[in-house]
C-alpha cells in the first residue's frame, strides 16, 4: 500500500487514480491528523508526501516519520511546487529518498516510484510459482500445467515469469519490450501481442491468468502462490 498525503484534492484524487490503475495500490489524505490516524493502523510501503500542507507542514511530518522506530526505513518521495536546488537539498538532507517537482509527469512518478521500491525491498527470489494447475520452477527451469511440462521458447519463459513474478502489476507493451527484447518501444507493440499470443495457447487452459488490460499492456491475474 502507498499513502499520498497532499491537500490539493485534484491532484490527489488524479494520483490515486494513476497509481492504482498502475497496479499499485494506494490511498490519499488531505490533512495531516488523517494520515496519523491511519499509519496508527498500517505502515504503508512508501509514502508519498507533499510540503505545503495545513496546520503541518510537509518537512515536519518527514522529521516525526524519522524519528519513530516504525517508520525510520519508510521510503519517502516529496511532491512540491518548490523547484530551487536549495529546498532540494532541505528535503532530500531531511530524510526523504526521492524528490520530485509539481507539475509532474505521471509516467515519471510512476516510475520513481517502482524505481526506490525495487531499491528498498528486500530481495527474495521464490523457488517455485503455483498458480491453479500451472506450476513454474526458475531454478530447474520447468513449467508445467496439469502436471505435463509445456515447451516453451526463451522469450516465451522470460515473459511468463517476470508476469508471474509481479502478480497483478499491469505492464505496458513498452516495459515487456524493454525487459523481455532489451529495446525501447519502437511501434512495434506486435511483437509482444504475437508472444502473447502463442504463449496463452501453449498454456491451454492456463493461459487466461494472461489477461489483457485494455489500451495499456498484459498483467498475471491469477494470484499465484
Amino acid at each position: 500500500m502507498i499513502y499520498l498525503l497532499e491537500d490539493d484534492n485534484n491532484i490527489r484524487s488524479f494520483v490515486i487514480y494513476a497509481l492504482n490503475n498502475s497496479g499499485l495500490e494506494a490511498t490519499g489524505f488531505a490533512h495531516p491528523k488523517d494520515f496519523w490516524n491511519a499509519l496508527d493502523s498500517a505502515i504503508p510501503e512508501l509514502l508519498l508526501l507533499d510540503i505545503m500542507l495545513p496546520d503541518e507542514d510537509g518537512l515536519t511530518v518527514l522529521a516525526k516519520l524519522r524519528k519513530r522506530s516504525d517508520t525510520k526505513n519508510l521510503p519517502i518521495i516529496l511532491l512540491t511546487a518548490k523547484t530551487t536546488e536549495y529546498d532540494k537539498v532541505i528535503g532530500l538532507d531531511s530524510g526523504a529518498d526521492d524528490y520530485i517537482a509539481k507539475p509532474f509527469g505521471t509516467m515519471e512518478l510512476i516510475s520513481r516510484i517502482r524505481a526506490l521500491l525495487r531499491r528498498t525491498r528486500p530481495e527474495s527470489e521464490k523457488n517455485e510459482y503455483i498458480c491453479g494447475s500451472l506450476y513454474v520452477c526458475p531454478s530447474k527451469h520447468i513449467i508445467k500445467v496439469n502436471g505435463n511440462d509445456v515447451p516453451l521458447t526463451l522469450k516465451e519463459y522470460e515473459l511468463l515469469l517476470l508476469l508471474m513474478k509481479n502478480d497483478g502489476r499491469v505492464f505496458t507493451r513498452d516495459e515487456l519490450l524493454t525487459k523481455i527484447w532489451d529495446y525501447g518501444f519502437d511501434g512495434e507493440s506486435r511483437t509482444v501481442d504475437v508472444h502473447v499470443r502463442t504463449l496463452r495457447s501453449k498454456l491451454g487452459e492456463c493461459g487466461k491468468f494472461i489477461e489483457t488490460v485494455r489500451g495499456i499492456g498484459y498483467r498475471f491475474g491469477g494470484k499465484s502462490e
